[in-house]
């Protein structure tokens, strides 16, 4: 089991280079399945849960060939199977996305029902919903989902709630449907728009996207392309959080600075100094940092995956604040492990009011899930003696390469492979 043995107290200071956005790349590495020709994703983040959705493409009969660790080509032209009860699927939360596009492509899909982290209740009620109203039967039994349809019809949805995964997965079977499809209380995230994007590029017919309301117009043929993963909001802001928290000075490059708006306002408002380029941010950590109210919202608000690292921050913060988390109701399981450093935090339900100027001390974490290992990594950066980290897994599936960038910005850390 592979830990992190971490020294605390030492400022981050240099650039880093952020990779492709984890969240795109899980959907658009399953929309590859609509083309019936060969797509070339570049700027893919070489992480764990993309490998391993690579992995199961492979399986089901896509020709891959990786051209380098962020460069792969996918020819899904002979695929024929629409099955994949593979132990890798059930282990990503990611994999329902398999659902809408074997729909689209097949009009039947059987897999598991999808896993992943452990953050709460994360019902795919909304997947379904959009799935049957656009004609598909879907049956759940023994673990594993059935969907089947004579054909898709295009029709109005509306989302009961604002669910990233159900506007993905819906646009990705609608695109194959006959006629327009209406998808209203639509998810607004980079990551939808960029999955939208390729979409388009391949021959569909999505307009809409980034705001609540999107309307696809089916096409009977889609095509493959090449295609730029955009880059990683959350680990940009995760690198953003480190720097504030450590009293760093960090340049952020190959990010969209629009994409952080609400991550840069807050660190701003704590008392950090941000500067915007083109595609880059530098973020200079002050003192002393004054404490905030967040809130967890859909995008453009702040993202609930950034919220643990941000709890770390907020402990070195004069004064108290506090974190409501509307989006997962159980994501403070990692608030324990920051009590044994010393934290002084309370939650109350979807609540955690965090008192600051408490010094950290160093001892033995666990990454609870993969944004908890982010925090749990800041915690050693800014605890006074060492820490260690344990769990790694959580961490390598959404962070590329966590303790060499870490490394180069002069964080005292190594990785200890047992």
């Amino acid at each position: 089991m592979d830990r992190l043995i971490i020294e605390g107290g030492h400022p981050l200071r240099g650039e880093v280079v952020i990779a492709g956005a984890k969240n795109a790349a899980l959907g658009l590495i399953p929309a590859v399945l609509l083309a019936e020709g060969v797509c070339r994703l570049e700027n893919l983040p070489n992480i764990k849960d993309v490998n391993r959705f690579i992995n199961i493409l492979s399986k089901m009969g896509v020709k891959v060939e990786r051209e380098n660790n962020h460069t792969v080509v996918f020819d899904s032209t002979t695929v024929e199977h629409y099955e994949m009860l593979d132990d890798e699927t059930q282990k990503m939360r990611a994999s329902y996305y398999l659902i809408g596009a074997l729909l689209g492509r097949f009009k039947n899909v059987v897999i598991p029902f999808p896993g992943g982290c452990n953050i709460g209740v994360r019902p795919i009620d909304q997947h379904i919903k959009g799935f049957e109203a656009l004609g598909a039967k879907v049956d759940l039994e023994h673990g594993i989902i059935r969907a089947h349809a004579e054909e898709l019809i295009g029709t109005n949805i509306y989302l009961d709630v604002v669910s990233v995964g159900a506007t993905i997965n819906i646009m990705l079977a609608a695109v194959r449907a006959k006629g327009v499809t209406t998808l209203e209380n639509a998810a607004k995230e980079p990551h939808v728009v960029d999955v939208a994007n390729f979409l388009n590029l391949m021959g569909a017919n999505i307009k809409g996207a980034g705001t609540d309301v999107i309307k696809i117009t089916g096409v009977d043929i889609m095509e493959g392309c090449e295609y730029m993963v955009i880059p990683d909001q959350i680990e940009a802001g995760t690198y953003m959080i480190a720097a504030a928290a450590t009293k760093g000075d960090v340049l952020i490059k190959n990010v969209i600075p629009k994409h952080l708006e609400s991550i840069s306002a807050k660190l701003v408002e704590m008392g950090a100094e941000i500067i915007e380029y083109d595609d880059s941010l530098r973020v200079i950590g002050k003192e002393p940092l004054k404490s905030v109210n967040i809130k967890t919202l859909p995008y453009p608000g702040f993202p609930t995956d950034l919220q643990q690292p941000m709890a770390v921050l907020m402990c070195m913060a004069e004064g108290s604040g506090t974190i409501t988390e509307s989006i997962f109701e159980n994501r403070f399981k990692y608030v324990d492990e920051l009590i044994k450093m010393g934290a002084e935090i309370l939650v109350n339900g979807r609540v955690a009011m965090i008192n600051g100027r408490k010094t950290l001390s160093g001892t033995t974490l666990s990454a609870t899930d993969l944004r908890a290992g982010a925090a749990m990594v800041i915690a050693g950066l800014v605890a006074d003696g060492k820490t260690e980290v344990t769990e790694l897994k959580h961490i390598d599936r959404g962070y590329e390469d966590m303790e060499d960038k870490l490394l180069q910005l002069g964080a005292k850390i190594v990785r200890i492979s047992e």
